[in-house]
This record gives structure tokens, sequence and C-alpha cells, in this order.
């Protein structure tokens, strides 16, 4: 078959492949579980004749040698939407830099910063179907945008990725050259759900009614709502990341997507991360369909979706109701991803409503995460113009509409017994909300 005999005519190893990177090349990568592997590994091989390569990546999976080495520095750049444990510790070392994004624009803004340009792209695949497609799989995210605009396409097949619908395909004729590296798929177990993860997922789950389509992230918290939500009906999603725990909604029958406004009957996402269960669910499943970031998470396409309910994490939540979920401080920790987008979408869908759940301290119950303001240098993820309902284990804060004295009356209620005059104090002594004289 020609299409099939263009992909044998297209492959070259993963040493021809790394060849073709030059020096000032920048190179978009497939992100979280899409990152190709053999790449990103053989480049290691030969980085160090190389000057000024940049990076752009988001989550990376893997602690590969290009990003965490010291003596790449000058060599190998890394420009990256999302950080993983990886990041946190080379960024202190000056070899990685956070791009501050919305998910829904991450990728068209990256492109527009360079006028569209993109030197090289490197993504995974499954192998061709018989018509000579190969599906990008369980990454949407920027690996589109980043595909079409490169001007070197290279993708890493790799069998072991589930084939899925929606927005994946791409046609072998659009490939410059593909490598083979059948590696296990990256696995993320889902999290045991701690006691007062338990907490919050009940009161979360107090919100999601029958006929909801929801958005929901990953950690303890988000599988803590799946145990309490087994009863619900006709639940539908719509989501960013296509995670575990939505398997086990599925299997239940309490996903079936049946009242959803937006692609009925179908569940939608970004990329997913989970582990073998997931993956195998995906795979050739008509009833999941993958798109690309800029459509998944732009909130006027989350706004179509009826009574939307999105559920993100917080790192620190202050008493205007801003949201920092990205940085501890000046220490960049994360990034904002899809929060900002999934939980104004939520806003604007009828019924919806977009959740901030946290655990009410950290660090061992040492310090509060309500606090009167946010720590010197952290990046606000929600503004306080934007925020809508905060979550503990001490229960449920609305805050829209509120004034700044009303919210920090509701989120002390939610704060732990332990710092709630502290809480209060300090916004009277910073004058935040100054205290009545009579």
């Amino acid at each position: 078959m020609p299409s099939l005999k263009q992909f044998e005519d297209k492959y070259i190893s993963l040493e021809e492949a790394v060849s073709k990177v030059k020096t000032n090349d920048t190179i978009g990568v497939g992100i979280a579980g899409a990152e190709p592997v053999g790449l990103l590994t053989t480049l290691a091989k030969r980085a160090k004749i190389l000057d000024n390569i940049h990076f752009w990546t988001c989550l990376p999976m893997r602690p590969y040698d290009i990003f965490t080495k010291p003596e790449m520095a000058g060599h190998i750049f890394n420009e990256n939407w999302f950080y993983s444990p990886t990041d946190r510790a080379t960024h202190p070392e000056g070899r990685v830099s956070y791009v501050p994004n919305n998910l829904n624009r991450a990728g068209t803004d990256k492109l527009f910063s360079t006028k569209g340009k993109l030197n090289v792209f490197w993504g995974t695949a499954t192998p061709p179907n018989e018509d000579g497609y190969l599906s990008l799989s369980i990454g949407l995210i920027v690996q589109k945008d980043l595909f079409e605009a490169a001007d070197l396409k290279i993708l890493e097949i790799n069998e072991n990725l589930p084939w899925t619908y929606g927005d994946t395909l791409v046609h072998i004729s659009e490939v410059d050259f593909v490598v083979e590296n059948h590696v296990p798929v990256v696995e993320l177990p889902s999290a045991q759900p701690s006691d007062i993860e338990q907490q919050i997922g009940g009161y979360i789950a107090e919100l999601i009614e029958d006929g909801s389509t929801i958005q929901l992230g990953i950690g303890g918290i988000p599988n803590a709502i799946t145990a309490f939500i087994m009863e619900r009906k006709d639940l539908g999603i719509h989501t960013e990341m296509v995670v575990d725990g939505m398997v086990d909604l599925v299997e239940a029958g309490v996903v079936n997507n049946s009242r959803k406004t937006l692609h009925p009957g179908k569940i939608v996402g970004a990329f997913a991360l989970g582990t073998k269960k997931l993956y195998n669910f995906l795979d050739h499943n008509k009833d999941v369909e993958m798109y690309r970031g800029r459509y998944t998470n732009d909130p006027y396409v989350i706004a179509k979706n009826y009574k939307m309910i999105s559920v993100n994490t917080a790192l620190q939540v202050d008493i205007l109701g801003q949201v920092c979920s990205q940085s501890i401080g000046t220490r960049q920790f994360s990034g904002t991803g899809g929060q900002l987008d999934t939980h104004r979408g939520a806003q604007l869908s009828e019924g919806g409503r977009g959740i901030i759940a946290l655990r009410s301290t950290a660090k061992n119950g040492s310090i509060s995460t309500i606090v009167p303001t946010l720590a010197p240098g952290a990046g606000v993820t929600v503004p306080s113009q934007d925020v809508d309902t905060i979550i503990t284990e001490y229960g449920i804060a609305e805050l829209r509409g509120l004034s700044v004295k009303d919210r920090m009356e509701a989120l002390i209620k939610i704060a732990h017994p332990n710092f709630r005059d502290w809480i209060r104090d300090e916004a009277h002594r910073l004058g935040i909300v100054p205290k009545l004289i009579f």
C-alpha cells in the first residue's frame, strides 16, 4: 500500500533523527505521557556539540540528562509551561524558565512570541493504520499546533500508545521522519485519598447533581470525589485531563454523557495520564474524543456544557479570594495549566460552578493555607474577581459576589481553628479589613 511504503521510506534511527538538530534550533515536544522518550534521551549523546538549543516542554515525566545535567548549561535551555519535580530541582541552576500561560492559549501564545516559527517538533504517535494515519494518542494540548507550525516534524512511533479519536490523526504524508521506540507508556498511579481529602471530597460531591458535566484533576481529592458520587446519574465529562477515576465512573454507569449539551455521548479531553487501566480503556474507544487544549479549555466552549462543575486544587487562598496553585512564594512549583480556563468556563455554564479545593493546613498542620495575604512573590492563578467556591475539610465558602469583609468571614469558617483568630487579626493589622470602630 503506498501509504505504508511512505512510512517505511521515512523511517530513520534515533541517532539520525537527533543529528538533524542544529545549533540555535528551538524544539517543541509532546507533553507528559506523550513525550518522545527515545529522542529526548538520545540527544544527550551529542548535545555538547550544539549550542543554544531551546526546548518547549510541559510536565516532563522523566529526568532527562539534557535537562538535569549541569554540563548542559549553554547547550540546552528549557522553557516550560508546567513544572514537574525535575524542573523544580533544576530551576535554581538557571537552565529552565516557566512560561506563564492559560492552557487554552499555551501553544498559540508561544508561537506568537516567535512569529509562528518553530524549527523542530518531536512527538509520539501510534503505528499507522492501513490508510496511513497515525494517532497522536494521549496528548493534544499543544502537540497538534506545534506539529503544524514546525519546519521539521519527527514522530516517535510507540506501539504501546492507545489509539484515540477526535483531533488526533495525522497522515504519514504530513510527517518528515519517523523513529520507533516501543517503550512502556509512563504511568501515574492513583493516589489513595487521606481522611482529610475524603472529607473534602464529600463536600464537593454535595455540589455535583445528576446530569452535571464534570472536570476533575488528579490526586487524592479527585479520587475521593469519585467514591462519593457513585450514586449520581447521567454525569458527563469535559476535561483537560482524562484520569483513572473517570474509568471507574464509566464502569459504574455513573458517567454515560447522555445529558451533555456539547459532544453528547462523548468524554472530551485534551490529554490523558494514569495507569494501564486508563490506557486500555482509551484504546479504540469511540466514546472518548481528544482535542487541542485551545478547544477543550476555551472558557466559552466549556460554558456550552450544562451544569459544568470544575474542580481544581490550590496551595494558598487569601481573604481577597486570590488563589495560588502554581508557586510557593517566589519558588515556581507547577503552573497555571487549565485551572483558570475551567474555573471561568464553569461559571459561564448554566447551573455551573468553579470549585477550588485544598487542605486547610500544610507542613503537618504548622501553616494555614487560608491566609490574610498570599506569600510574597506568589503567582495568582485565579484572580479575586474570578473566584467562585472554596472548599476545605471544614466546609464550603461561596465567595462569588461577596465583599472582602464577607469573603474573610466565609474563609475563616473553613480555615483550621488554630488559625482563625490569626487570619482576622492580621487582616485588621494590615488594613485589608479594618476593625470596626464605634
